[in-house]
């Protein structure tokens, strides 16, 4: 299989699958690649309907540029914590985000997140999310309470008095719970409608259906996220420390 960066000739390959329709993973089979190289290539260079692999392949050389300028000047790069390849992090963080981006996060939102999930402590402040990913304050903060608003993130003080933002198993299960919140609220207001417009008539139909299906739905969600947590926090915890508590009255 193929290794390092695509060639020229792979992004033309890439944008001929483009347009004759083919899915990311029928393209990366091509190409004996995969398929998160593929996606990652289209995401980064304006998705599959603006992909040209003239422009992708220029992107990828003045990226590859400001990397080498970029290079530590000793005689070699700081060693990356446990051991890591610097560059294999790089390249999963950049697939890590660009999943998130298909599941509908913009840009921003989700480089802050995938930064706060691949940080051994799973919390930084705001100025250094803004140092790793060499950004603004301003856009930090704007995606950090978007996350938060989401339920994606929280944040706490730490000794020093300042914010930070972190992501945990807890972050994961108020994230759930709002998602099933959010099931309800559409399924009341489905049923408002239900009246509305008469219960036999076929919109009301369609909406108590829609009522019916988000319900079940969300309350599946409930119980897996009670479950998950218990069974895979409280008693992993139990195990490992031997004094852990339940945490099923957070929240």
């Amino acid at each position: 299989m193929p290794g390092g960066r695509l060639t020229q000739q792979e992004r033309q390959q890439i944008a001929l699958g483009l347009a004759d329709g083919l899915a990311y993973a029928e393209i990366a089979r091509r190409l004996e690649r995969p398929t998160s190289t593929v996606t990652r290539e289209v995401m980064r260079n304006g998705g599959p309907t603006a992909y040209r692999a003239d422009l992708a392949h220029r992107a990828a050389e003045r990226r590859a540029h400001r990397r080498r300028q970029a290079a530590p000047r000793g005689p070699e790069a700081p060693p990356q914590a446990h051991g890591r390849d610097a560059e294999a992090v790089r390249e999963y963080e950049e697939a890590f985000t660009t999943l998130l981006m298909q599941q509908g996060l913009p840009k921003m939102m989700s480089r802050v997140l995938t930064c706060l999930y691949t940080t051994d402590a799973g919390s930084l402040t705001a100025s250094e999310l803004a140092q790793r990913l060499q950004v603004s304050p301003a856009s930090v903060s704007k995606a950090v309470a978007l996350l938060e608003g989401q339920g994606l993130i929280r944040r706490e003080r730490d000794g020093r008095r300042r914010e930070r933002y972190v992501v945990d198993d807890d972050v994961w299960y108020q994230g759930m719970i709002a998602s099933a919140r959010s099931h309800a609220r559409l399924a009341e207001t489905a049923r408002q409608g239900v009246s509305l417009l008469g219960p036999d008539t076929p919109a009301a139909v369609r909406l108590e259906n829609i009522a019916r299906f988000v319900d079940f739905v969300g309350e599946s969600i409930t119980r897996a996220a009670e479950q998950a947590r218990e069974i895979l926090f409280t008693k992993a915890g139990t195990a490992s420390g031997g004094t852990a508590g339940p945490r099923a009255d957070r929240g």
